[in-house]
């Protein structure tokens, strides 16, 4: 009877329904609750502003007076309340002003977001956008600081707080010289990966631990001869013979003097 009495728009709720269907069982379906549930809600309610607010005959039941000024009150209130989150999802639909912060990685800021941050800024002239460059660790700093409303870019691990929405997925492939050994075979294990030398993103980002995992778990290592940010340094230095590497598809553009294989069925 407690949680009853402490939540009195669920019992306000309770008795506009069962006055506007005239019917318990509909009530009940219409809040997803049993019909039990709506008679204690009424009858807590009764109880809470001392009246009768219906006149009970068998099955039937119809408003007595103080129930007739209780529903007149109640129907803004309650139809107000059930749809708050659609007219709040309207309003903010509908924003014109403001100001969106969004943070990501280079390479996302780089290779996935110009297109849709092109459309939005046409769509939406007068809100101000602002990237945030950092990478996935800075990225959940500051959206658990409030300083951004959302991040864009690869999880591995996603914090029980943090909700993660998948929206875009490219396939790691490796890129190697066009003239390395294996450029030239049709059919590439880890085993003829793990033999040469890699150029990799900074052990922190996804890309690194991606790597460090597949490898581990075939019990095969691995050397790191350079470690350097950004796709398009790590290419131009797999371009000078340096090593080979495994990037995301998404920052090949087809003009590079790089030999591309796919590697999705190693690399997630």
């Amino acid at each position: 009877m407690i949680r009853y009495k402490q939540n009195k728009i669920q019992k306000l709720r309770g008795f506009y329904y069962a006055a506007l269907t005239e019917n318990m069982s509909k009530a009940a379906r219409r809040m997803d609750l049993t019909q039990p549930s709506i008679s204690l809600q009424i009858q807590a309610l009764e109880r809470d502003l001392d009246v009768i607010l219906f006149e009970r005959r068998g099955p039937k039941f119809k408003l007595t007076p103080d129930g007739k000024t209780l529903f007149r009150l109640a129907k803004n209130l309650v139809e107000g309340f059930d749809t708050l989150e659609e007219e709040f999802s309207a309003q903010r639909d509908s924003i014109e002003r403001g100001r969106l912060d969004i943070a990501a990685g280079g390479s996302t800021i780089q290779y996935v977001l110009p297109g849709y941050v092109e459309k939005f800024i046409n769509e939406h002239p007068k809100i101000d956008l602002k990237l945030h460059n950092v990478t996935g660790e800075g990225g959940l700093v500051l959206l658990q600081e409030g300083k951004v409303y959302f991040c864009v870019g690869s999880l591995t691990n996603t914090p029980e707080n943090i909700e993660f929405h998948p929206v875009i997925t490219y396939d790691p492939v490796l890129i190697a010289p066009k003239d390395h050994p294996l450029a030239k075979r049709k059919n590439i294990t880890l085993k003829d990966i793990h033999k040469y030398p890699l150029v990799l993103p900074p052990r922190h980002l996804s890309i690194w631990q991606q790597v460090e995992m597949v490898f581990a778990q075939h019990s095969l290592n691995y050397n790191v001869t350079l470690e350097v940010g950004g796709w398009e340094v790590i290419k131009k230095y797999v371009e000078l013979g340096m090593g080979i590497s495994i990037v995301m598809s998404n920052c090949i553009t087809g003009n590079e003097n790089l030999a591309v294989i796919p590697v999705d069925r190693f690399f997630p």
